[in-house]
């Protein structure tokens, strides 16, 4: 159903819901969620029944598709070519979010972690494919999908592949059969080597995180909601180092930590950032999830960055210079982490639940003729490039763009990431129909590392 439709300068947009079944394998239990998706046109091509449709898939897991009003360059382009449908997936956005009162109507976490596992990529597909059959005319669509919606964009060519008419993915191929702690074996050395960069464009700031952490590990350092402050949850401000302008955003957060020139205490202003990097208040799924997102068969996955990050004791808090990890989740975060706590039975669950369903299909992959284009960035801190380029070559049709021109949030930083993969499938005779002009404009070449 439309729930409303209106215009904003450059955009007509109509806001649907649908009612879905909570557990697909399982439809006929009768419990339903909705599903929200916006879909946005240019009002100039909104009348043109031909114009290609193109899903987004935002990054994740947990995470909601962008708002249009000033929303990301890429939206803009793609709105040259296609009409936009920006899907909250299950469990986020105005998609029935998940939040940690929620937890409560559960009997143990066993049962949560099993209603957890319906939020995973094969549900987020289902989805996808109800919402293009009853509201979109059963027409075959293009995705667009970033980091973790690359992940659910294999899925969908491994179980959905007739509903697409073609595929783009930036940062975010998978590795196929690589579990969690093959993951964080070839992710702990990435995070090492951006600390050391950071630390080089910012020579002082390895004695200042020092001195920060220091005094955090000396003393009762509160967060504005209560939370006590560790050195552990200061490392997770680390996270952004793998972003385009992570850098820049690490250096000034603590350029301004101390309120005092004799470091006796640590500003408001420092304390509300990091409160806000670290909480999760906004998006608890993305912890609670990140390790399943790797669970494929036989085996749990029982807390995978933890034991690998024994493997690495320069990442300890209390070595100098302070190491900074990526998005490594820990089994403290759901004790000490207010918005967490009511997670930690059923996120225990879900990294001990001994079997996970298959994610991908290795053979129908192999034989897929939809097109697809992704972009592998070469420092992906997040994505490891070479378990990407190792999917690519296992994917029909596949093409792939490396380059170190842009990190993880390339597709974010310019809309030339688009336009180059909306071009790479028009060269090889994509989807899209002669008809509709081609509004995509002159770009400077890029410097690509393969």
């Amino acid at each position: 159903m439309i729930l409303s439709e209106y215009v904003i300068p450059g955009m007509r947009i109509r806001d649907h819901r649908v009612a879905v079944p909570l557990d697909w394998q399982r439809p006929e239990n009768g419990r339903q969620i909705h599903v929200f998706a916006r879909e946005v046109v240019n009002p100039m091509r909104d009348s043109e029944a031909a114009l290609p449709k193109l899903l987004f898939l935002q990054g994740g897991p947990g995470g909601k598709s962008p708002r249009p009003a000033g929303g990301p360059p890429w939206l803009k382009e793609a709105l040259k070519s296609h009409r936009v449908i920006l899907l909250d997936q299950r469990g986020t956005g105005r998609s029935c979010p998940i939040a940690g009162v929620d937890m409560a109507g559960f009997e143990n976490g066993e049962e949560a972690a099993d209603h957890l596992s319906l939020f995973r990529a094969d549900s987020i597909v289902r989805d996808a494919e109800h919402l293009r059959k009853t509201v979109f005319g059963n027409t075959k669509w293009e995705t667009l999908g970033q980091s973790y919606g690359g992940f659910v964009t294999i899925t969908y060519l491994s179980f959905a592949p007739e509903g697409l008419a073609a595929c783009y993915v930036t940062g975010g191929l998978p590795g196929l059969s690589a579990s969690a702690e093959d993951v964080y074996r070839r992710t702990f050395p990435r995070a090492r080597e951006k600390t050391r960069a950071f630390y080089e464009r910012y020579p002082d700031d390895r004695a200042r995180i020092g001195r920060v952490a220091d005094f955090i590990a000396a003393n009762d350092v509160r967060l504005p909601n209560g939370d006590r402050l560790t050195v552990p949850r200061l490392q997770i401000v680390g996270i952004d180092l793998g972003m385009g302008p992570g850098f820049e955003n690490v250096h000034w957060l603590f350029d301004e930590a101390f309120a005092d020139a004799g470091e006796t205490r640590l500003s408001d202003h420092f304390l509300a950032e990091v409160a806000r990097l670290t909480s999760y208040d906004g998006n608890p799924l993305y912890t609670v999830m990140q390790e399943s997102i790797y669970g494929q068969g036989e085996g749990a996955t029982a807390w995978a960055a933890c034991r690998v990050l024994a493997e690495h004791p320069d990442f300890a808090p209390d070595h100098r210079p302070l190491l900074l990890p990526g998005e490594m989740i820990y089994p403290w975060m759901f004790r000490d982490i207010r918005s967490l706590r009511a997670f930690e039975a059923a996120a225990e669950a879900l990294a001990a639940k001994p079997r996970h369903d298959p994610l991908y299909n290795a053979d129908r992959l192999a034989a897929n003729e939809v097109p697809l284009a992704a972009a592998v960035y070469f420092d992906d801190l997040y994505v490891d490039a070479g378990l990407s380029l190792e999917t690519a070559a296992g994917i029909g049709n596949a093409q792939v763009w490396v380059t170190n021109e842009y990190e993880h949030d390339g597709v974010r930083a310019s809309p030339h990431v688009f336009a180059r993969l909306r071009d790479m499938v028009r060269e090889r005779g994509g989807p899209l129909p002669p008809h509709i002009p081609d509004y995509s404009f002159g770009r400077q070449p890029s410097s690509d590392a393969v």
